[in-house]
């Protein structure tokens, strides 16, 4: 070939990269999840932000995270969440993060499901993580996968049992968290060799692939939906988001919890942090919306109101940390640890007796 020639292979490239089917060998994955709540929050009629007690809430929440001196570490310091570092404990969090939905009761505290463990009466998210450390103490394998699979072993009653209350209130969607466990016992055995510690080694060593694996070979992670009319679903990843987080703040962002783009996770759409973000005046409602939540009304799953606060929320916390690096460049803080502490900020409020909103209702396996 003479100089004055066209390389056919760089042309070959070129014509790919302009028709869009060019894909670079080492392009690092996206989850999508920042982009779909973008276009939510673009697209939102219902909820909206305001950009002044963002930057107010940005302020306040990095102070509060420096005086509690609030990292990775922090989630390592609850009685109940694993103190060990090994494949237990992967084992450990991708149960907890199956299960990890639908907690909230309609009942008085006193009367709501609750779990009593190490002399303790236990609610909420952690009711899901007192019952399963108490199932192992007794013996029962209930972070096996192998368990899960087993019909005649894993049963409705035996999940009745591991999960049984101190109250009269059943969990709610006993059912429903039979069919993930199910599920996800099957996916291990035909794809990871029953071992959650290979989903970590199949995303080779990015969050967003791993988040991306969890959403594409399990149908329980897959928190999809539509809105608008957009062809494209919306990525919400709530639960496949949150065991990438709980891994990552569990080792420390070491050994099972190194990922190189963990930045790229972002908060967890669910409902205590938006009536955390609309307490602090960062997300208004409509007043059809507003007199919905106040009223304890149930907001269908996948519906436009449920969709516009998930969405919304995952922008506004986005904005609120940009802010925070904005202004304190060396701060070490993103989505994961800000949710983490809007979340333990609201449970705090809750318990005072404080709160100023309810959180909205939607009865779903996605949060």
């Amino acid at each position: 070939m003479s100089d004055d020639e066209a390389d056919p292979e760089l042309l070959a490239l070129l014509r790919q990269h302009l028709q869009g089917k060019l894909t670079l060998a080492d392009e690092e994955p996206e989850t999508g999840v920042l982009e779909s709540a973008e276009y939510v929050y673009n697209n939102a009629i219902d909820v909206a932000l305001d950009m002044r007690s963002c930057k107010n809430a940005a302020a306040g929440i990095y102070a509060q995270m420096c005086a509690k001196e609030y990292s990775p570490a922090t989630w390592s310091a609850h009685e109940l969440h694993p103190q060990t570092k090994d494949d237990s404990t992967v084992a450990f969090i991708f149960t907890m993060d199956l299960l990890n939905f639908s907690f909230w009761s309609e009942k008085p505290d006193a009367e709501r499901f609750a779990v009593s463990y190490r002399d303790r009466r236990w609610t909420g998210y952690w009711s899901l993580v007192a019952a399963l450390q108490r199932a192992l103490d007794e013996g029962i394998p209930i972070t096996d996968s192998h368990f899960w699979q087993d019909e005649e072993e894993c049963t409705l009653d035996v999940l009745k049992h591991v999960f049984r209350s101190c109250t009269d209130e059943e969990m709610p969607l006993l059912k429903e968290r039979l069919a993930c466990l199910r599920e996800a016992g099957t996916v291990l055995y035909e794809k990871y060799k029953c071992n959650p510690v290979n989903l970590l080694s199949a995303a080779d060593g990015s969050a967003a692939r791993l988040v991306n694996i969890l959403a594409r070979d399990f149908g329980c992670f897959r928190d999809e939906h539509r809105f608008d009319g957009r062809r494209k679903p919306i990525r919400i990843l709530k639960r496949a988001q949150i065991f990438v987080a709980d891994i990552w703040a569990c080792f420390e962002g070491e050994s099972h919890g190194e990922f190189r783009d963990i930045d790229k996770i972002t908060m967890f759409a669910d409902y205590r942090v938006p009536q955390m973000l609309n307490g602090m005046g960062c997300l208004a409602f409509s007043p059809p919306l507003d007199v919905a939540i106040r009223a304890k009304k149930d907001l269908p799953c996948g519906g436009s109101w449920e969709m516009q606060l998930r969405g919304c929320s995952i922008w506004c916390v986005e904005l609120i940390r940009r802010e925070i690096v904005r202004n304190h460049p060396e701060a070490k803080v993103n989505a994961i640890l800000i949710d983490f502490f809007l979340y333990d900020t609201i449970k705090d409020i809750e318990a005072a007796g404080e709160e100023s909103i309810p959180h909205h209702r939607t009865r779903s396996i996605w949060y």
